[in-house]
Parts: structure tokens; sequence; C-alpha cells
């Protein structure tokens, strides 16, 4: 069954063709963050697909996998092209080393997830917060109710993390 929903305004919508986005979403859905994880080689992989990246089995299981990591890259938006986030402005979409599989398969390599900053009630951050976070910041994973069957995974500063005293960012206004 395909999902259709709105988040801030813009429609979301997941095909019934897409089984491995559905089984993704199906489990955030219950707040638990899982990936695939490959029967043959054993690593996991994101974004959820039909083959392993690695060494192109087919076959997987979902696997539990800690939503915590430290931000790689990030994007800070102060002109949303949607219309539905020019009201969000500033917010940031992190790219995050995930703790689990950080240098596999080789060292320069880790699982690479992508999502908004957010508070941690899952609400896109306010100003200040996009202010804090840089290259390097630890941030946990938290869950937004979009509709019945979809919550999107985002990422929020982590409280209970060790922080850099200053973390990378663009040079700033």
């Amino acid at each position: 069954m395909s999902i259709q929903a709105t988040y801030l305004g813009m429609p979301l919508s997941i095909d019934e063709l897409d089984n491995e986005n559905l089984t993704y979403f199906a489990h955030c859905a219950r707040h638990d963050f899982r990936l695939q994880k490959c029967d043959d080689c054993g690593l996991l992989r994101y974004p959820p697909t039909t083959g392993c990246p690695w060494c192109a089995s087919p076959k997987a299981t979902w696997a539990p996998v800690e939503g915590r990591g430290e931000v790689h890259s990030y994007e800070e938006v102060h002109h949303a092209i949607q219309p539905a986030f020019k009201g969000h402005t500033p917010y940031m979409v992190l790219l995050v080393d995930l703790d689990t599989q950080k240098g596999q398969p080789s060292e320069d390599e880790a699982l690479r997830v992508i999502g908004n900053l957010t508070s941690p009630d899952g609400t896109l951050a306010p100003p200040d917060m996009v202010r804090q976070v840089g290259i390097g910041t630890r941030v946990r994973m938290v869950f937004t109710d979009v509709a019945d069957g979809l919550s999107l995974p985002q990422w929020t500063i982590d409280g209970a993390a060790t922080q850099l005293t200053k973390p990378w960012r663009y040079p700033q206004e």
C-alpha cells in the first residue's frame, strides 16, 4: 500500500512498488531505526535498496541501528526554494556519519544518513539552535510524525554527548 502525506505543506508520496522504502518508513513510523544488513557480507546500507552496494547480494535483513553520530556535512538554507519551507528559514539539512559501522568498508567510509536539524520534539530547529551546529557536532535521531504510518528520521543536538567547543562552520555574516 502506498503512503501519501504532507510535511510542512509539501506533499510526500511513497509508491507501493517501492518495497524497500515502504519497509524503512514502516520501521520509522514505530520510531524504530533499522537499516538493511547484507546477509552475505554483513555490511549495513543506506539508503534502502534492492542490492548490496559492496557485494551486489540481493539478500538482506532489517537490523536495528543506534541513531547517533556526528555531522559530516550540512546545508544551511536561508532562501527556501520550496514555498512550504519559506517560513522556516534558516533551517539545516544534515548529513550525519553514524557511529555504527564508521570506517567500514574502508577507513574513509561511514553510514551517512540525511535529515533536518530539529528540536528534540521533531520540529524544525529555531535559528539559535541552527547557529550552534557545524561539522563534528554530535547528534541523535528523533522522529517527526507526519501522518498515520509515516515518521521522518531527523536529527537533534545530542545533549548527553561531549561536544566540540567550536564545530567547523562556514563563515558567518
